[in-house]
């Protein structure tokens, strides 16, 4: 059977492509570099939610390779002993952090304010922070926790940090760290915060990982590739801590098996994108395992992919926020 054909297989069936399978299959199939065979020597890597799980994997690789990691994270004491701690590690001494709490959207202000002072050009931004939270959260204002966090926080911070993306003269790359639960949720703009009396942390999770799907899409119809590539992936099913807390039935069944993805497995594609060349051939695209995928599993959410819906999604975001991107950043 060809390789792709292979492949593809193993997409449709879902366990073989979620799981530890997965990319020890296609690592043969295609034959991967490794990580350490690309370099991010002079170039700035702005990355949040890395002080665990996925995160702090990615953070350590991009310090091996050789990148200006600025690491933003909402508690002081670990963001900072991260940054040093990678500093030893990897003999790179530009390791910075950024203290913010991503849920406070007046904090994403500030922590971009500080991004712009201390970076006049940004090669990446990886979005990667995120959290399924069983009993709902919400932000001094009322909003869903995990709406504001994954879906206004990185939309507010993509718009601010776009002077600094787009300084250069080669394009950047903003990377959205969704999930594969996001198959299981169609688009909704008047149901992405879920009513308290239905709430299912799983589904509001889903939903807001759907919505990052939809909005890299979003980015990518507005701002012109030559400046900025945008790119959204989905790491598999991975052993993190906040999956063993927030899923503890799915680590029970899946983890004895070691079916579970080790947290270096689900940051490959994320590193991957963040230095190959391939990624700046294409923008608006949703990967897993080094290869672009298809968004929908289910005609149900093909059919709530609409244009009215897309377009509410991004006003949402623009009304939320307060952010408007300007006229002259957009194709």
């Amino acid at each position: 059977m060809p390789r792709h054909a292979l492949d593809t297989l193993i997409e449709r069936t879902v366990i073989p492509s979620f799981t530890s399978i997965g990319p020890a299959l296609r690592r043969r199939l295609h034959d991967w570099p490794a990580l350490e065979s690309f370099s991010l020597r002079g170039q700035t890597v702005v990355l949040t939610g890395g002080t665990s799980g996925i995160g702090e994997v990615a953070a350590g690789l991009y310090a091996e390779l050789g990148a200006r990691l600025v690491v933003v994270g909402r508690d002081r004491d670990k963001t900072e002993a991260l940054a040093t701690t990678l500093q030893q590690r990897s003999g790179n001494a530009a390791i910075e952090a950024v203290i913010a709490d991503l849920g406070d959207l007046d904090a994403v202000r500030r922590a971009c304010d500080s991004l712009l002072e201390r970076c006049e050009r940004i090669d990446v931004l990886a979005h990667n922070a995120g959290a399924l939270f069983n009993r709902r959260r919400r932000t001094e204002a009322g909003t869903d926790l995990s709406v504001e966090l994954m879906v206004a926080a990185p939309f507010l911070m993509t718009g601010l940090l776009l002077p600094a993306l787009s300084a250069g003269d080669r394009p950047s790359r903003v990377l959205m760290m969704s999930s594969g639960g996001m198959y299981t949720e169609p688009l909704t703009v008047d149901g992405l915060q879920m009513p308290d009396a239905d709430y299912q942390g799983a589904k509001q999770y889903a939903r807001a990982k759907r919505a990052q799907v939809t909005l890299n899409e979003l980015w990518a119809d507005r701002i012109p590739a030559s400046g900025t590539v945008f790119h959204a992936l989905h790491p598999g099913w991975v052993d993190t801590p906040g999956i063993n807390d927030a899923l503890p039935g799915f680590s029970k069944v899946l983890g004895p098996l070691r079916l579970l993805r080790s947290a270096r497995e689900g940051a490959d594609t994320l590193v991957w994108l963040s230095a190959a060349e391939q990624p700046l051939h294409s923008s608006g695209d949703f990967w897993h395992d080094r290869a672009v995928r298809s968004t929908h599993m289910t005609s149900a959410s093909r059919r709530a992919d609409t244009a009215e819906r897309r377009e509410a999604l991004w006003r949402w975001c623009e009304q939320h926020t307060g952010f408007d991107l300007p006229s002259n950043s957009a194709r």
